[in-house]
Parts: structure tokens; sequence; C-alpha cells
């Protein structure tokens, strides 16, 4: 959401809400205490989508969230995120009305009953300290006990949508590449889908991003703060990389100023390194300009692959803006372009194309 569509009251309830970690376990802990659990059997062929920022995440997740077989967190659900149920029925209910195109600026609209990229807060507030450090993000374990509190929490956002229809949970969380073999190992069933692009055409428009969210925040520091309540930190004056275990490609990463291109393309090759190298059953590649070039098609082949049963998508092709990109390293492209056509190989293997 936009600065505007926060008043002063909003902003403090969200301080309120999200800046106390102690305040956030305790509205968990009620939710679990109060909410009765339904006598409704839960799949746990979830979807968590998981790419680098600017991949297409925001756009597939609205796509299958509007299939109708999935619930997941909307604006509606903040600032209390922990404790869905509670809030929905304290709360002033809003209109679903009145789309406005998010703070990206990037077309995409959004109103309060939009699926949101919410799930980070729980993250954040049971383990942060083990993950969020000043200059990165790192790969953390998730125990059993924090495992039961995560599928607990997941339980709670089927049990608040309310309908037997929408037993599956959907999750867009581009850190979720931090506990990457959780997901994979303690939910097998699962589907993660990790959305691949260009690497030139996607590292420019996350340094065009960068550009924007630091001019936003250096104006108006609640968006800072909502930012760091969320977990984000994808990119702006709180851009922090992802730490996956490799130092070379990290440090190279920080021999770059964050508004030179070569520092979001080894950003793009740190990420996209990884998850080539460390994927399962239960990973599925997704190809951005094939996406945008035929978005019924791809969509169609994505719903077989994730189990879902629903009417043909009737979607216009995207045309895509290629931007003039000077000043790159050409080697350092050439090394990022390899990984890509790996992970297209893995993705037309996948769909048989």
């Amino acid at each position: 959401m936009s600065k505007s569509d926060y008043n002063l009251t909003d902003r403090l309830l969200h301080k309120i809400a999200l800046q106390s970690k102690v305040l956030a376990e305790i509205s968990f802990d009620i939710e679990n205490t109060v909410v009765k659990k339904k006598d409704r059997l839960y799949t746990n062929n979830h979807v968590f989508i998981s790419g680098l920022a600017r991949s297409g995440t925001t756009i597939l997740m609205q796509y299958l969230y509007g299939t109708g077989f999935f619930t997941s967190l909307t604006y509606l659900d903040m600032p209390f995120v922990l404790m869905p149920n509670i809030w929905k029925r304290i709360s002033f209910k809003k209109a679903a009305t009145g789309y406005k195109e998010r703070a990206h600026k990037d077309g995409i609209f959004v109103g309060f009953d939009s699926p949101e990229a919410l799930e980070e807060v729980f993250w954040r507030v049971f383990c942060g300290e083990k993950y969020i450090f000043k200059d990165r993000l790192k790969q953390h374990a998730v125990n059993e006990s924090l495992s039961i509190k995560f599928k607990d929490y997941i339980n709670n956002i089927l049990i608040n949508s309310n309908s037997a229809h929408k037993q599956r949970y959907l999750s867009k969380n581009n850190n979720n590449v931090l506990r990457l073999r959780y997901l994979q190992k303690c939910m097998p069933e699962s589907h993660i889908i990790i959305p691949f692009r260009e690497p030139l055409q996607h590292s420019f428009s996350l340094l065009s991003q960068h550009l924007h969210f630091s001019k936003t925040q250096t104006a108006d520091r609640f968006s800072l703060d909502y930012m760091n309540w969320l977990g984000h930190f994808e990119f702006g004056l709180n851009q922090k990389s992802f730490f996956l275990n490799d130092e070379d490609t990290f440090l190279a990463m920080n021999k770059y100023a964050k508004n030179d291109i070569n520092f979001w393309l080894v950003n793009w090759k740190n990420y996209y390194k990884f998850v080539n190298e460390h994927f399962t059953e239960n990973t599925i590649f997704f190809n951005y300009e094939k996406f945008c070039s035929n978005p019924a098609a791809e969509m169609s082949r994505l719903f077989n692959k994730i189990d879902v049963i629903s009417p043909p998508v009737n979607l216009q092709p995207f045309e895509l803006q290629i931007k003039k990109v000077d000043n790159f390293d050409k080697r350092l492209l050439d090394e990022c372009s390899f990984i890509y056509f790996q992970l297209e190989a893995k993705y037309n293997l996948m769909f048989k194309l």
C-alpha cells in the first residue's frame, strides 16, 4: 500500500501491532488459545511462491488466489497478522473496492482484499535474531517447536477463510529461500514455485525499485519502518542481501555500490545459483518471459502441476518493455545467463516442453 493509505491513527496502530515482538508473540498465543479448531481436515498441499523480487511473484500470486482454491493473508489482516481470526472479529470491516496502484508504481493494483506477502512477520517475530543481521539475511534452521508454531499459523489462516473449499495455503515470500530446505523436507506435499527472469532486465528492475524506494523512505520514515516490520529487505534504504553460504559471491556483490547495475547482477547470480543447485521434486521453476508472452498457456500448465482444477484463464500477453542498460560487466552477465539457461532447461523438462 502507499503512504497515503495510512493516516496518523493507522500508523500508530501498525507500530503497536508490529514493532513489539513481545506483543506480537502474545497476539499469536491469544489466537491459539481463543480460536476453536474447526472439524475440518486440512490438506498439506500448500503453495509457496519464493522467487527473487521483481520476477513476477505478485501477479502470479494474484492469479492463483483468484482461482478460489487458496487462502492467504490479505491487507484486511493488517496489522495484527499473527491473530487473523480475532482481528477479523474486532476490526472495522473495510470495503473491498477502491483498488490503487501499489507503492512500487509498476502497474499492479491492490485493495484491502488483495493477497499480500505478510507471512514474514511470523519468522521475524519468532526467530528474527537468527537470520536478520545488519548487512545480510542468513539461512537458518527451523527446529521442531518453531515448525509446530508455523503449521499452527497456517491452520489459523485457513480457519480464517471460513470456506470449506479453501483448504490450501498460498504464500508469497521471497525470504523463504532462507528456509528452503525446511520447506522441501518438512512439507514435501507442498509446491515451491520459483519464478526466474532474464538477468539483465531483472537486475535493472531491482535497481530501479531500489532507487524509487530509497527516495520514498528518505521522505517518509514510516515507509522504512513499515518495510522493516514486514521483513521486506529487497531494496531501499533497508536493503539486505541473502547470504547463502557462498562467501565469494557475497563479497563480490558488496564490492559494488547499490546504485550500480553490477551489484544487482551479482545479487541475481547469488540467488539463482543457489536455487539452481538446491531444488527437489516439490520445486517448480517458472519462466517469467514465457509467462508474459503466453500467460493463459503458462497458467494452465502450472495449474496442472500444482493440482488446481480451474477453468481456462483468459489472459492477454503482456508486452515486455526492454530497457536499455549500460555499464554492466559483460563477463558477469555471461555467468548469470549461463545459470538462466540451466533454469530454463529445468523448466522445459518439468513442463515437458
